[in-house]
């Protein structure tokens, strides 16, 4: 038995949420609808709550769970801190609108301002963090730099061990699994139809646009569709013949037993993040050590991808195949038809295995780092699959040529945090009403209009 099948549990409610829990959200079908929000991740259910509260008639339909994917098997961080310069405004909205969240919805969210700190162990990981705060001063973000003997102030950590860090006070956190099912909540009592078991197969066009939605349920008329499927939205896009030059990689994420409050708030530096948990334990991570499975898109998409593989490729590992319950796994169908059985239908939820010694890295890291948490046992870990684009920002557009289709996909790990401002974005496009902030980066013909990649400051 290996270090990870000794520490390691089945995936369960606490961590994230997967096929086997019980549907929570069954609501019938309507023939016709003012909109139809394709995922029932935190983008499209923030979507859909600010459709519903400006009395739009707005369906969800999730192939699987609400939050079933990455929605709730992210690390929890509500963070404006190292965002690319033009998610940062977004960003500081959605910080604003969590604020508000539990008063605005009678719902628990797990959200508290605790800050955040990017950690640095030397002095030229601090000087190249500090160059991000000329973004921040821009925003008039709170961001600053701390020393090392300020971060010993903060964190209950080894003396010595980091030079300084960036510290962003009003930086959040909230419990992945419990805030996005608690919105959809929200947004149902508001008036929102949400169907869980309901794959959208593919989108029905008429002359001039969109003119409805097939899924395996029955058809809904609509003029207006947002694809926010998350790590599924290139495969459904390009069932439609759209090229969404987007890849995904696997993640491992875990959590511990109650333990010491060593920090309040979400930690990092380059091999350990850490954030405190309300149940009083801790989501802990490897430094964005991700894995990707080579399937057709990755050599499709190589030459977008390279800029940003020059800078991360230290910490993606890549393995020769994807599996077969994957995306973009080489026996998935790519084309099907209204009446077919969709990929979407055979793959409720996914669910990858955590990376072969992964829980065990976190333990050594934690221990090093955190010595106070060295008796504290690792409960239960997990992977969840993150969608990204070869700029490493998403896609906030509707799409050229499909009027009234409108895609939110490619957060790139950055979603669960901006997901709030993203949706009241989304909503505004969707009803035709300016989105408030400038989303030229995020437009969907950035990738073939012979615009470079734009990887920006951000960390």
């Amino acid at each position: 038995m290996t270090d990870d099948d000794a520490i390691m549990t089945d995936v369960r409610a606490a961590g994230t949420i997967t096929e086997s829990a019980p549907r929570r959200f069954a609501d019938p079908l309507p023939d016709a609808a003012d909109a139809v929000v394709i995922g029932g991740g935190v983008i499209g259910v923030s979507t859909a709550f600010f459709l519903a509260e400006h009395g739009l008639k707005v369906v969800v339909c999730e192939k699987g769970r609400i939050a079933g994917e990455q929605s709730s098997r992210n690390w929890g961080w509500v963070r404006q801190m190292g965002r690319d310069p033009d998610e940062l405004p977004i960003m500081m909205e959605a910080n604003r609108i969590w604020r508000g969240l539990a008063d605005r919805t009678g719902e628990d969210f797990g959200f508290a301002v605790e800050g955040a700190i990017y950690l640095a162990e030397t002095e030229e990981e601090q000087a190249a963090n500090e160059k991000w705060l000329e973004v921040a001063r821009q925003h008039q973000l709170d961001t600053r730099a701390i020393s090392g003997r300020q971060v010993e102030e903060l964190i209950d950590g080894r003396p010595g061990l980091w030079a300084g860090g960036l510290y962003t006070p009003s930086d959040g956190r909230a419990e992945p699994w419990q805030a996005v099912p608690a919105l959809a909540r929200a947004a149902q009592r508001l008036g929102a139809v949400i169907a869980e078991d309901c794959a959208v197969r593919t989108v029905d066009l008429k002359v001039g646009g969109v003119a409805g939605v097939a899924t395996e349920n029955g058809r809904i008329r609509c003029n207006r569709v947002v694809l926010a499927g998350g790590a599924w939205s290139a495969l459904f896009a390009g069932n439609m013949g759209i090229r969404l030059p987007q890849l995904i990689v696997s993640a491992t994420v875990a959590r511990t037993a109650p333990a010491p409050n060593v920090y309040a708030g979400n930690a990092g530096d380059s091999r350990f993040d850490f954030r405190r948990r309300a149940d009083g334990g801790y989501t802990i991570a490897s430094g964005g050590r991700h894995t990707h499975f080579l399937g057709p898109k990755s050599f499709r998409y190589l030459g977008l991808f390279v800029p940003s593989l020059r800078v991360g490729w230290q910490k993606t590992r890549i393995r020769p195949a994807a599996p077969r319950d994957y995306p973009d796994a080489w026996a998935t169908p790519r084309h099907w038809w209204p009446d077919d059985e969709s990929p979407f239908e055979r793959i409720r939820v996914l669910n990858p295995k955590p990376a072969p010694g992964a829980v065990a890295r976190m333990r050594r890291d934690m221990d090093a780092r955190l010595p106070a948490l060295r008796d504290v046992e690792i409960v239960e870990s997990w992977a969840g699959m993150i969608d990204t684009m070869p700029d490493v920002v998403p896609v906030i557009d509707e799409v050229p040529n499909h009027a009234g289709l409108f895609i939110a996909t490619g957060f790139s790990g950055h979603g669960f945090g901006i997901g709030p401002g993203v949706g009241r974005v989304v909503a505004d496009l969707v009803q035709g009403r300016p989105p408030g902030h400038d989303l030229a980066r995020f437009r969907f013909s950035r990738f073939t209009d012979g615009s470079p990649i734009d990887l920006g400051p951000a960390l």
